[in-house]
Formats: structure tokens, C-alpha cells, sequence
């Protein structure tokens, strides 16, 4: 098939590059240093799902018209590539790979003539130079909309990529973002520090605080009258529990997660958006908490601070120590 992936950072690039090994011919959009990487030495990909270098055309747009496009830009610059792509997008299913709760609603407003559906890439991966991609842990993508069954263009779609990665439809594709919103809880923390995902979680001050933020979250998304999908260990019934459970028994979800990222250094998103001098997407991950819980007539504290302290570190440059940062939440996580 012709495939257009639109983004092509450390999930797009993953993406592009595993459909190009199992021979559709893709197109992906980039910009600068890593534009100029991919159509002068293609798109490399190493890490758990192996070795492959995609020589795949490229250019700041989309130039020929896909049967099948992937959207994997930051939320933040979604609807710009959405806006700059219409026209070739138009009545063509669009697979919205994001973060956050806002992405595919999005997109169904922009391209009202598109089937437009969602996907949560749950594998991690680092975009670590230009036209470089590394897969530090494998997983699923799951691919739907709404509350009920997948649509068929859900289902197609992961046919499609699955013979490329694990991927699947699922049912409650809302309640399942919801729950990828709790697993992103562990982005801000790594971006305030610098510290990788499983130092986070192994320091017990920084471990306090993401199992704060992450009750805090869940109780929103209750609040909103969210039904949690299944995912990655987590699933409406256990997250009942963690919603209500005393801090010390609801830090065995961070613990769960480490356990479930391997041994390889994962810094997740929002860190690897600061080290590259970019603007993050935290407005859409702790920020969409922020929002929900004021949609719902209620604060959501801990969730504004890390936001906050992601800010400031974009800001600034500097990481904040362990210390600092248990220092600064105290008020909030005592």
C-alpha cells in the first residue's frame, strides 16, 4: 500500500520503518536535521524490533496522495500537519497516534470527510540523533474510537500495521486512552530531573510523587465518568482500587510499570523533547488531567505543579535534583 506517516520522530519513525521492512511503500513528513538525515541515509531503526534501514521518500508534506496515513506529531503540532496535509488526506482512513485525550477529536473536526481513528503506541522508543530511531521496549498498539466496538476502519488499520508490529482493535478505545493518560503520568518527572523512567520510580521521594499524581488523575478521570480500558497491567478495576488505596500500597503501579519497562534507559517523551530544545506536550498529558478536573468542578494540584515544573525546565534548562523537587511538591504530596 501507499502510506504517508506524518511526523516521524521516535514513534512515526518506528512506524515508517517497520512498514517499509515488510514492503509498502511509505512517504513520511519531517523538517530540518532530521529530514536531511532521512533522505540522505534513509530511516534507521534498531532496538527490540531489530535492524532495518528504510530508504523512504520524505519531505516537509506529504507529496502524493496515501491510501493509509499515520499521524504521529506531538499533540501540539497536530492540527498545523493535519491543516498542511488536508488535501491529500481527504476521504482516506487517518490513524492518530498520540498522546493525550484531545488528538482524535481533533482530527475528526479537521477532516470530516476522513475515517478518522485513534491508536496508543504503548512500545518505547527514542529518537536518538537525526534519522536515527531506537526501540528500547516492545509492546502493542491498539487501535479504535469511542466508547464501543471498533469502527472498520480501526479494524483495518490494525490488520495493516499488525504485519508490521503487534497491533490490535479494541473496544472502549476513550476508557483505553484514559488509562495510556495514567501510564503518562511517568513523562514529567524524567523531564523535571533528567533522570530516566526507572530512576524515577527506584527514588522514594520521586516515586511518592508520580504515585500523588497518578491517584489524582485516576480520581478525575472517575469523576468524568470514565470506564478504564485494559492496558499494560491496568484495568478499570485495579485503577478502582489505586484511586482509593493508601499511598503506600498504590506506588505498586509505578513498580508495575518499571518492572514492565526493562533494563533499558526509557526517558520517555517529554525528556527526550527537552533535550532536543523542544517544546513538550505536557499541556496534553498532566495539563489534560488540569482540564478534565476543572470540566469536572474540581483541582487537580498535583498534576498543575508537574506541569508547571515541566515549564519551568523548558524554560530554563536546568534539571531540578530528587531533593528539589520532593521539596517543592511537599505541600501537595505530604
Amino acid at each position: 500500500m501507499r502510506i504517508g506517516v506524518i511526523g516521524t520522530g521516535a514513534i512515526g519513525g518506528t512506524i515508517a520503518a517497520l512498514l517499509d521492512r515488510v514492503g509498502h511503500l511509505v512517504e513520511v513528513t519531517a523538517r530540518g536535521a532530521q529530514l536531511e538525515a532521512i533522505r540522505a541515509d534513509g530511516l534507521r531503526l534498531d532496538g527490540g524490533w531489530g535492524t532495518h534501514t528504510a530508504r523512504v521518500a520524505a519531505a516537509e508534506t506529504l507529496q502524493t496522495r496515501p491510501e493509509l496515513a499515520f499521524l504521529c506529531t506531538k499533540a501540539q503540532d497536530a492540527a498545523a500537519a493535519i491543516r498542511a496535509n488536508a488535501d491529500l488526506l481527504d476521504g482516506i482512513t487517518v490513524v492518530v497516534v498520540q498522546n493525550g485525550l484531545a488528538g482524535l477529536r481533533e482530527a475528526q473536526q479537521l477532516l470530516p470527510g476522513s475515517d478518522c481513528v485513534g491508536a496508543l503506541a504503548l512500545y518505547a522508543a527514542s529518537f536518538l540523533s537525526p534519522g536515527r530511531v531506537s526501540v528500547t521496549t516492545t509492546a502493542n498498539t491498539y487501535l479504535g474510537a469511542g466508547d464501543g466496538p471498533p469502527p472498520a476502519a480501526a479494524v483495518e488499520a490494525a490488520r495493516i500495521l499488525d504485519a508490521a508490529m503487534p497491533a490490535f482493535a479494541i473496544d472502549n478505545f476513550t476508557g483505553a486512552q484514559w488509562t495510556k493518560l495514567i501510564v503518562n503520568q511517568i513523562n514529567a518527572l524524567p523531564a523535571i530531573t533528567g533522570l530516566s523512567a526507572q530512576e524515577v520510580i527506584g527514588d522514594r521521594r520521586l516515586r511518592a510523587v508520580l504515585t500523588a499524581s497518578l491517584q489524582e488523575a485516576t480520581r478525575i478521570g472517575y469523576a468524568r465518568g470514565v470506564r478504564y480500558g485494559s492496558i499494560q497491567g491496568l484495568d478499570d478495576r485495579l485503577l478502582r482500587v489505586v484511586a482509593r488505596a493508601p499511598r503506600w500500597a498504590a506506588q505498586g503501579v509505578p513498580l508495575l510499570m518499571r518492572r514492565r519497562m526493562g533494563s533499558t534507559p526509557n526517558p520517555g517523551s517529554t525528556l527526550q523533547s527537552i533535550r532536543r530544545g523542544q517544546l513538550t506536550e505536557i499541556d496534553y498529558l498532566n495539563g489534560a488531567v488540569v482540564d478534565e478536573a476543572r470540566a469536572a468542578g474540581q483541582d487537580a494540584p498535583i498534576n498543575a505543579a508537574l506541569t508547571a515544573l515541566v515549564h519551568e525546565v523548558e524554560g530554563t534548562g536546568a534539571f531540578l535534583t530528587p531533593a528539589e523537587v520532593a521539596e517543592r511538591m511537599r505541600p501537595l504530596v505530604s
